[in-house]
């Protein structure tokens, strides 16, 4: 396992990983949430998750891109990493409802070519519908998306979602990975 993913790992089972009673915004209940967000927006949290991601990225990525709020940290780090290694690529950020003013667009970011390749980045994949979102809306503006990465996968059918949907998806940790990890630690 590299630095950055190790130090990702430790990081997200010791500020994100929570045990109790949840609602998640998919309206399921679940005995455990993962706000990775406590993760995402320190320093060294955002830097481990940048290099982590950005390494996965496929050749030919021309932008990541995910759906706002959850999404925002994510692909802004890869960005900034991907530019500390020289190869610059954007970071596009998709709301869920139109600007209500302006140009009213649902996507936040450079402008790229039709037809380029983006890859959506995911926080945390449950039902799998919040970056299925993404990838509806950046398709409808003319981009090429395949791939959907995501920190953690809770292993609730997303995966399944995204094949259905022709989608091929990795996750940097499954939820497994993280509650092994947490028991070994208190072990």
């Amino acid at each position: 396992m590299t630095d950055s993913r190790q130090t990702l790992l430790e990081l997200l089972v010791d500020r994100a990983y929570r045990e109790g009673d949840f609602t998640l915004s998919s309206g399921q209940k679940s005995n455990y949430y993962i706000n990775c967000k406590l993760v995402t927006l320190d320093a060294i949290g955002a830097l481990a998750t940048g290099r982590t991601i950005f390494a996965t990225l496929p050749p030919g990525t021309a932008a990541v891109a995910g759906l706002t709020l959850g999404a925002d940290p994510i692909v802004s780090a890869v960005s900034l990493v991907s530019a500390l290694e020289a190869q610059p690529i954007p970071a596009l950020i998709v709301r869920k409802e139109a600007k209500g003013h302006g140009t009213q667009a649902y996507i936040e970011g450079p402008p790229l070519k039709e037809g380029s390749n983006v890859v959506v980045l995911e926080d945390v994949v449950t039902t799998g519908q919040s970056a299925l979102k993404a990838v509806e809306r950046l398709r409808g503006a003319g981009y090429v998306v395949d791939r959907i990465i995501s920190l953690v996968d809770r292993q609730q059918g997303g995966a399944e979602l995204y094949a259905q949907e022709g989608l091929a998806f990795d996750a940097v940790f499954t939820i497994a990975d993280l509650q092994a990890f947490l028991k070994a630690k208190s072990s």
